[in-house]
């Protein structure tokens, strides 16, 4: 892993950009506010809605994919650069639980870390988020897209929050995100690995 930045120092760094005046792009940052499985604010006064630049193209080709799909539909980004200390903070409530498999160990790096992976869910042209089946940080297998299908079958997940789950996920990867199997609500810019071995963590 290469040298880290200090999330204070961001703004000499012009790579990494804001996204709160991305076209089709809302924010409802849920660890800067108490309404996280934390149950507090964990950013403080910084409240760092940012990406990478590469990641924030990405993300409003997405938005754009998903206007063109439903005019009027909108992204909202629970989560976007989280620096390392909040990872750590994470990582140290879950680590000696069931719960680790949601968590990056901050040893290894979250890709949020890197300003290279978004939270993000729908909403409709009123403003309504869309039902996805399960809320954000949702640490149960019916949040995770590895066993939509199973739970599809069993009734647990309906047809209208798989749609909304798969308009989602097609318009991020039409965008060139990548979705993982755990999280509905978790994309990331490039590959984790190739992000971990060539780009700077944010600390």
């Amino acid at each position: 892993m290469s040298a880290t930045i200090k999330l204070e120092a961001l703004d000499s760094y012009p790579e990494y950009v804001p996204i709160d005046g991305l076209p089709g792009v809302g924010l409802d940052l849920r660890y800067a506010s108490a309404d996280n499985f934390v149950g507090r604010n964990l950013y403080g006064a910084a409240q760092p809605a940012r990406l990478h630049r590469d990641a924030a193209a990405k993300l409003a080709q997405a938005a754009a994919e998903l206007a063109r799909r439903q005019a009027g539909y909108r992204l909202r980004i629970f989560d976007a650069l989280r620096p390392g200390r909040v990872q750590r903070v994470l990582w140290d409530i879950v680590k000696d639980t069931p719960q680790r498999v949601y968590v990056a160990d901050p040893a290894r790096g979250s890709i949020h870390s890197f300003g290279m992976a978004v939270d993000l869910t729908l909403e409709d042209e009123a403003g309504r988020e869309l039902d996805m089946g399960t809320g954000f940080d949702d640490f149960t297998e019916l949040a995770q897209p590895r066993h939509e299908a199973a739970m599809r079958a069993a009734g647990r997940l309906s047809a209208a929050q798989l749609a909304n789950r798969l308009l989602l996920r097609n318009c991020m990867e039409t965008a060139g995100f990548r979705a993982i199997a755990t999280e509905w609500w978790h994309f990331e810019a490039e590959d984790r690995n190739w992000v971990r071995a060539h780009m700077r963590l944010i600390e």
